[in-house]
């Protein structure tokens, strides 16, 4: 979906196609409203919160909706004794999915290692658990995330040589060629379009207008886009 059809869809939607009164849309409000319907119907796909109860890949529908936004990343990993933190997280995370590493010892060469998702409420208890802690004979150990950083245990048993992260990154921004941007005062040079397929950018269009409807007091159409998002999420 182009931003011209974007812009004309949510004006058609709202009765302002051809009216220039009070509450005549920016275009950087269209950009601004779809963009946060966007995160919004993202995460309600993530976390369940939709028609279905169904979060992220607990259906063929939910995978095919959101591998777009599936990264796979390699990571910079610093030795902090007993486990490997990362630098930091990449700036479009928005969901964990899974960590894979590579490791090797002393007495072994390099394997690949199960990593173990893990609460970090229960790291000691698991480092002491014989069936749970690092082991480089089993190739698995566990990792968490913490203060926007990613940690994978070894408890100084093997050294980790490479490290991949998968995650669920943030939408692309939609961005219309010449609008002024709100936040620095600079206009877009280039168009970003909606990354999402067009039978999706239709839902988080219903859900971006009933945003708009609402900061403009219309009641009528904040019922209707609203209605219309949720049954078709």
């Amino acid at each position: 979906m182009n931003n011209n059809l974007l812009q004309i869809k949510f004006k058609q939607r709202l009765n302002k196609l051809d009216s220039m009164d009070y509450d005549n849309l920016e275009c950087w409000m269209i950009a601004e409203a779809f963009n946060k319907a966007q995160i919004e119907w993202v995460r309600r796909q993530l976390y369940g919160i939709n028609q279905r109860k169904e979060g992220a890949e607990q259906s063929g529908g939910l995978v095919d909706d959101l591998q777009k936004l599936l990264v796979e990343l390699p990571m910079t990993m610093i030795n902090r004794d007993d486990y490997y933190e990362s630098k930091g997280l990449p700036k479009d995370y928005l969901h964990f999915v899974r960590v894979d590493c590579k490791a090797k010892s002393d007495c072994c060469p390099e394997r690949d290692m199960t990593v173990y998702h893990a609460e970090e409420h229960n790291v000691s208890q698991f480092l002491r658990d014989d069936n749970r802690k690092p082991n480089f004979e089993w190739a698995e150990t566990l990792g968490t995330l913490m203060n926007n950083k990613l940690r994978v245990y070894t408890n100084n048993e093997f050294i980790i040589t490479k490290t991949h992260m998968t995650y669920y990154r943030l939408p692309k921004n939609v961005e219309i060629a010449g609008c002024v941007d709100p936040g620095n005062g600079f206009a877009f040079a280039a168009n970003q379009i909606c990354e999402f397929r067009d039978d999706i950018a239709e839902i988080i269009l219903d859900e971006a207008v009933a945003i708009l409807a609402g900061d403009t007091e219309n009641m009528n159409q904040y019922q209707r886009q609203t209605q219309n998002a949720q049954r078709n999420s």
